[in-house]
C-alpha cells in the first residue's frame, strides 16, 4: 500500500500536468487560422462597426485573420444560434450586445441559454442613445414629446431595430418611466429604423449616439436628449432624458464577445488580455470618444458577473411592460 500510493498520486500529478500543458499550448498556438466573428445584427450598426475595428486590431496582435460575418434575423437569434452549435475551439466568435441579456427574458424558448450555452470573453463598450425625432413632430424637448404623446395615446410611434435590441428595451423604458403609450415598429435592424425616422415614415427613435449624432447636426432628425446617466461629451449641449423630464431614466447599448461554452479557458483568457489592450489604446480611446463611445475593460470573471446582472437587470421591465414577441 505504501508504495501504490505514491504511484497514484505520482500518475494524478503527471496528468494535471500534462493537461495544463495542453492548455497552454492550445493558447501559444492560438490562433493558427481564421477567426470568425459571427454579429447576429444587420450591418452598418453599432455591433458591425466596432466588431471590424476589433477584427482588425486582433488580426494585427494575433497575426491571423478576423474576420467579421453578418447574420442578422430573429432579433439576433438566427446568428446567436450559429455560434452556440459551433465547434467550441475559438474560431467562432460572437459579438453581442445588452439585446442578448434582454433576450434572456423575453425570449425563454430560444434555442440557447445565454450563460449555459457560452462562456463571455470581454466586453468592448458602450455608448448612450440618444432619442430624436422627424423635423415635423412639433416637440422641441422631452417634455413636449411627453405632453403630445399624452394629449394623443397611441398616435405616436417609434421605430427600433427589434424586439429586444437596446433601440427597443429604451423604448418601452421611456414609455413605462413617462407613462405614454406610444406604439413600437420594430425593424430587422438599425439601419431600416434610422432611414425611416430620418424619412419620416416613423416618428421618433432612440439610436446610438455614435450613429446618430451626424445625423442630428445636419438636421435631418432633431435630438431631444440623451439616454445616459451624465450629459454624453461630444453632445453637452443636450440634456440627459432623466434630466428632461422623466426622472430616474437611463440606458445604453454595449458591446462584448462571447465564445461557445466548452472553449478552452486559456484561449478565452488570451482573447480577453487582447482585447483589453486594444480598448486601452490612446488612440483606440481617442477615437472612439469623438464617436461617443467609452472603452470597457473586464477579467473574464468580471464580465461574467456582469453579463448575469444585466440579465437580471432588464428582467422586471420585461415582465412588467408585458412585451410579447410575435
Amino acid at each position: 500500500m505504501s508504495i501504490v500510493r505514491p504511484v497514484f498520486k505520482l500518475l494524478a500529478t503527471a496528468a494535471v500536468a500534462l493537461t495544463a500543458a495542453g492548455a497552454f499550448a492550445q493558447a501559444g498556438d492560438y490562433p493558427n487560422k481564421a477567426v470568425k466573428i459571427v454579429v447576429p445584427f444587420a450591418a452598418g450598426g453599432p455591433a458591425d462597426n466596432y466588431a471590424r475595428f476589433i477584427a482588425q486590431r486582433l488580426s494585427t496582435a494575433l497575426n491571423q485573420p478576423f474576420v467579421v460575418d453578418d447574420k442578422p434575423g430573429g432579433g439576433s437569434i438566427i446568428g446567436t444560434d450559429i455560434v452556440a452549435k459551433a465547434a467550441p475551439d475559438g474560431y467562432t466568435l460572437l459579438m453581442m450586445s445588452n439585446t442578448h441579456t434582454v433576450n434572456e427574458t423575453l425570449i425563454p424558448n430560444k434555442p440557447f441559454k445565454l450563460m449555459d450555452d457560452f462562456v463571455g470573453i470581454a466586453p468592448v463598450n458602450y455608448s448612450d442613445l440618444m432619442l430624436v425625432v422627424h423635423p415635423s413632430v412639433p416637440a422641441k424637448s422631452v417634455a413636449e414629446l411627453v405632453a403630445l404623446a399624452k394629449a394623443k395615446p397611441g398616435s405616436l410611434n417609434y421605430a427600433s431595430s427589434g424586439p429586444g435590441t437596446p433601440y427597443h428595451m429604451a423604448g418601452e423604458l421611456f414609455k413605462h418611466l413617462a407613462g405614454i403609450n406610444v406604439t413600437h415598429v420594430p425593424y430587422k435592424g438599425s439601419s431600416g429604423a434610422r432611414t425611416d425616422v430620418v424619412g419620416g415614415q416613423v416618428h421618433m427613435m432612440f439610436d446610438a449616439v455614435t450613429t446618430m449624432s451626424q445625423m442630428a447636426k445636419e438636421g435631418k432628425v432633431r435630438a431631444l436628449a440623451t439616454s445616459g446617466q451624465a450629459r454624453n461629451a461630444i453632445t453637452p449641449e443636450l440634456p440627459t432624458v432623466s434630466e428632461a423630464g422623466v426622472p430616474k431614466y437611463e440606458s445604453t447599448i454595449w458591446l462584448g464577445l462571447m465564445a461557445p461554452k466548452g472553449t478552452p479557458p486559456a484561449i478565452i483568457e488570451k482573447l480577453n488580455a487582447e482585447i483589453r489592450k486594444i480598448v486601452a489604446q490612446p488612440d483606440v480611446k481617442a477615437t472612439w470618444a469623438k464617436q461617443g463611445a467609452v472603452p470597457m475593460s473586464m477579467t473574464v470573471a468580471e464580465y461574467d458577473k456582469y453579463l448575469r446582472a444585466d440579465i437580471a437587470k432588464w428582467a422586471p421591465l420585461v415582465k412588467a411592460s408585458g412585451i410579447k414577441v410575435d
